[in-house]
């Protein structure tokens, strides 16, 4: 091996050690959170609802249905999902936050989902912040990524063969050696298969858990346009200078029979907002039910539902359609199920290098005493004929 070869064996292995269990748990918990929704949907079949042939209920309608149910709690967003789904009204209590599911057509409570008891949710929590504080978690989550960033570069360098002659060995597994060998082989060949996916669920990670990932991608998108982040997601303000003292509709079915008006095609609607009285009314709809990308995004003042701000897709740059389709990206459904099971197989295979390369490592220090002690045993052997020899002399 090369002396070069030798200072990134190092650089590699000790980047393993500082990150390998936090980079173990971030990819086991990435395996569960891949498939939670259809998971949740086997599980929980209040989730889904039978489409009836009639309108759905308004959006105050369904908060005012859930309010009852919980009149002690505080209103804090809700979602239209699909027509074959629940609605979701969320609200906060001294239990926590509730996520109600309501059958959009008949105003019945089919489910309340308490988030923090959610499995899917506690797993979410432990793949961003490990459970630790947020501020905490996620500077621990977002470091060991960047570190395992470089340990995947750095094992591409370890991997790449020198000679022809040994790139059929590279990218195969040899099943029929010894286990050692397998878990050589599954470390090193499993390790290159997986690295450019791994390496794009980091970058979409790291897009989560730091703003300057976020805008750093938002600008490479956006290179040569004259355009900022800050300018396209603007923050709009609520007027509270002239409060109504009464409205005829509520200001959050004005809101959504715009969204209605302007986004017909879209199923999904997810409304959300501050308890400032100069917050907006937030809301985003989507084309597709739990997809996330190519969404139209609505500022509302809170009050009345007048429309204060409206970007639909197509007007977006492309930086900010890239940032819309981070969460797809990063859980593989951009590309449906196959790339929902490319995705699980990537973070399957990043959770099992720590581990086969920790054995890997210990193979090594085992075998370097046996080495010394064979030797030790052949140069007595020698010593012991030379003396031998001379005393028959």
């Amino acid at each position: 091996m090369t002396a070069f070869k030798k200072a990134v064996l190092f650089i590699h292995r000790w980047l393993g050690f500082i990150s390998g269990l936090v980079v173990f748990i971030i990819s086991i918990t990435g395996c569960l959170f891949c498939f939670q929704d259809e998971l949740q949907d086997m599980m929980h079949d209040y989730r889904k609802v039978e489409v009836l042939s009639k309108p759905i209920l308004k959006p105050s309608v369904l908060q005012d249905i859930v309010q009852k149910k919980f009149p002690k709690g505080a209103p804090a967003g809700m979602a239209y999902i699909g027509p074959d789904r629940a609605a979701q009204v969320r609200v906060i209590d001294k239990a926590g936050y509730h996520n109600v599911y309501i059958n959009q057509y008949t105003g019945k409570i089919q489910g309340d989902d308490i988030l923090q008891q959610n499995f899917f949710v506690i797993v979410e929590y432990i793949h961003l912040y490990l459970l630790l504080p947020d501020q905490i978690g996620r500077v621990v989550v977002g470091v060991s990524v960047l570190i395992f960033v470089a340990i995947m570069i750095t094992g591409i360098v370890l991997w790449w063969p020198k000679r022809k002659s040994d790139r059929k060995r590279s990218f195969t597994i040899k099943w029929s050696g010894r286990w050692r060998r397998i878990n050589y082989d599954l470390h090193n060949v499993m390790g290159f298969y997986a690295t450019a996916i791994a390496i794009i669920l980091a970058i979409t990670g790291l897009a989560m858990s730091f703003e300057w990932m976020e805008k750093g991608i938002y600008n490479a998108a956006n290179v040569g346009r004259n355009i900022t982040h800050d300018e396209e997601e603007k923050v709009m303000k609520s007027d509270t200078l002239h409060i109504p003292a009464e409205v005829s509709v509520p200001a959050i079915d004005v809101a959504y029979a715009t969204i209605r008006k302007q986004s017909p095609q879209h199923p999904m609607i997810v409304f959300y907002g501050g308890d400032k009285p100069s917050d907006v009314l937030n809301a985003i709809s989507y084309p597709k039910p739990l997809y996330f990308s190519y969404n139209d995004t609505y500022q509302f003042d809170k009050h009345t539902g007048k429309l204060l701000h409206f970007l639909p897709n197509a007007k977006k740059s492309p930086g900010m359609k890239l940032t819309n389709m981070n969460y797809d990206i990063h859980v593989g459904q951009i590309a449906g199920l196959p790339g929902k099971i490319i995705a699980f197989l990537a973070s399957l295979i990043c959770a099992s290098l720590p581990i086969t390369g920790f054995i890997i490592w210990l193979g090594k220090r085992k075998k370097k005493p046996k080495a010394k002690k064979v030797r030790d045993i052949s140069h007595r052997k020698t010593h012991q004929h030379l003396k031998t020899s001379s005393d028959d002399q």
